[in-house]
């Protein structure tokens, strides 16, 4: 079987792909703390900015996958952007490293970004082709982000910027919590509920990974269903996916102070992301789960 690598694999993402590649592939999960091995999955720790004996592992690889970074979902205090910006660019450098010293290269080294990177235009979904960027903190993160990944270039190494939006699953993620608010009557729009939401079902994210591993794409791919929708709009389709008829209302003030007492940032929800999927619709990949009432349907059972 042919090796793929999926560095934080043990995240909820990652777990999902080590899974996914498990069914076709070898799998060597770079991990912080070792989880018990599974069929073809096999972890080896790091500690995601020094090399060692894990860069073993990199040599001989189909592909490269790179997924670390210390989550948004916090708030963004200046220690907590620190660790945000340091993990990413440390994990991404440590690895183009690894690779420079690899005997036998990954064809493929795929990077994760992030959708936020676009500046919104209102009524515009933006697509790759689009290089007009927000000035967000997150926004520089992502461009800082890629810009690491395309510090190193190697000869017959197809890289690719994976800018992903909400990933949707029962696991892990922003979906558990949302839905479980949703049953408790408290579903109703965040905000205005005028702000776009871009979102992709987990199932599709793995499937375009995969497809993206087996064709000749490059550059940043937008990891996003081809329906994004108003935060309104995604509110009003979890109430009809779980039956529920009571939705109150997040006004923004409330959602500033009740994230303090989550430790999480505000802006997470209240700020636009409005992309579409032009590199995978254009290659030809289909998604499974397109509109979002498929995608909720098919996770609430």
């Amino acid at each position: 079987m042919k090796k793929i690598v999926i560095a934080a694999a043990n995240g909820f993402i990652g777990t999902h792909l080590c899974h996914h590649f498990s069914k076709t592939h070898q799998v060597i999960g770079l991990v912080r703390s070792q989880p018990p091995s599974g069929k073809n999955i096999e972890y080896v720790t790091w500690d995601g900015k020094n090399l060692g004996d894990w860069q073993n592992s990199l040599n001989g690889a189909e592909v490269l996958i790179n997924l670390a970074g210390k989550s948004v979902n916090c708030r963004h205090t200046p220690e907590n952007k620190k660790g945000i910006l340091e993990s990413r660019l440390e994990s991404t450098k440590v690895l183009g490293q690894a690779i420079e010293q690899c005997k036998e290269k990954p064809k493929v080294w795929i990077n994760a970004s992030g959708a936020s990177i676009y500046l919104y235009q209102k009524g515009v979904a933006n697509t790759e082709e689009n290089s007009v960027y927000a000035q967000t903190f997150i926004a520089e993160v992502s461009k800082r982000w890629e810009s690491a990944l395309y510090e190193f270039q190697f000869e017959d190494v197809r890289q690719v910027a994976l800018r992903t939006t909400v990933v949707l699953g029962m696991e892990g993620g922003a979906f558990p919590v949302i839905n479980r608010l949703v049953k408790l009557g408290l579903g109703g729009k965040q905000g205005s509920g005028e702000q776009m939401m871009s979102w992709i079902h987990i199932t599709d994210f793995a499937n375009a990974v995969d497809y993206i591993v087996h064709s000749e794409i490059s550059g940043p791919v937008n990891m996003g269903s081809p329906n994004p929708l108003s935060n309104a709009n995604f509110m009003s389709t979890l109430r009809k996916a779980n039956g529920s008829c009571i939705g109150i209302p997040t006004p923004e003030f409330m959602l500033r102070i009740g994230s303090r007492f989550i430790d999480t940032e505000p802006d997470l929800v209240l700020d636009d992301m409005y992309v579409k999927p032009k590199v995978l619709l254009k290659s030809g990949f289909e998604f499974e789960f397109p509109t979002l009432s498929e995608a909720v349907m098919n996770l609430i059972k």
